[in-house]
């Protein structure tokens, strides 16, 4: 199998703050993996190096078989979608649902006077309705809920036809029911061959889609464990990450996590 994303002691630092500290991580063709871990872990800086907007400190990050700082990574960011909070606060809220999913082609937050072909126009209809958001096309951004602005996101993300998908706490805010439609948005990317490799950040393991399948747990800037989620997602793995006891109880596809006796 191919390495798509492969970090080699990757090391970030802030001034005296050492936000990832010799990260090492492999991603292959055709997996789907969850990042799960405490606040101040690591785990959007690690994503933004992931991206290529963030090179290391210290250490190596090759994406899609490029190695950040031996690369032109304007040309590098098209191949990899990213859907995060920090991104979303960069869309214009008057602009059009069909806009926000357009302009991805260009890599460029808010329409001004890029020319878009057809296929283009057809690309983006078409991810609208796999999000259940073509009947939204016109609407506003500003004017969408939390949940319909998420699948929005994720529908941009995928715009340009992405090798590697980055999605950043995409179920943070959102209501019970919101939650559950996005991860069933989600199961539905992750069981498609068709998608790209997937990465998903997220706190909370009730909002692992079904058909992910490997799982790595950041712990003070760090790998504390990896491995296929079947393996890896314990309850001593979960509680050494998070510094507290916790038990994992698992129906059908999904989990959930609570604190354990002490």
């Amino acid at each position: 199998m191919t390495d798509v994303l492969d970090l080699q002691g990757v090391t970030i630092r802030r001034g005296t703050t050492t936000i990832l500290d010799g990260l090492t991580w492999t991603v292959q063709e055709g997996e789907r993996w969850v990042v799960l871990g405490r606040n101040g872990a690591g785990k959007t800086t690690m994503l933004q190096v992931a991206s290529g907007r963030m090179h290391p400190t210290a250490g190596v990050a090759r994406l899609l078989g490029a190695q950040l700082g031996k690369v032109d990574v304007f040309e590098l960011r098209p191949r990899i979608g990213l859907s995060s909070a920090a991104l979303a606060d960069r869309i214009p809220p008057g602009e059009t649902v069909r806009d926000v999913v357009l302009t991805a082609a260009y890599g460029v937050t808010g329409r001004w006077r890029e020319a878009y072909e057809q296929l283009d126009e057809s690309r983006a209809a078409d991810l609208l309705r796999a999000f259940g958001m073509d009947g939204f096309a016109d609407r506003y951004f500003g004017t969408l809920s939390e949940g319909e602005r998420k699948r929005v996101q994720i529908a941009r993300a995928l715009m340009s036809d992405p090798e590697l998908l980055l999605l950043d706490e995409p179920a943070a805010g959102l209501d019970l029911g919101g939650r559950e439609e996005l991860v069933a948005a989600l199961a539905e990317l992750a069981n498609d061959r068709r998608s790209p490799v997937l990465v998903l950040v997220t706190h909370h393991v009730e909002e692992i889609p079904p058909g992910f399948t490997h799982l790595l747990l950041l712990r003070d800037g760090t790998a504390f464990a990896a491995g296929s989620i079947a393996e890896t997602l314990t309850d001593e793995n979960l509680s050494g990450a998070f510094g507290l006891p916790l038990v994992i109880d698992r129906v059908g596809d999904r989990w959930t996590a609570r604190a354990g006796a002490r």
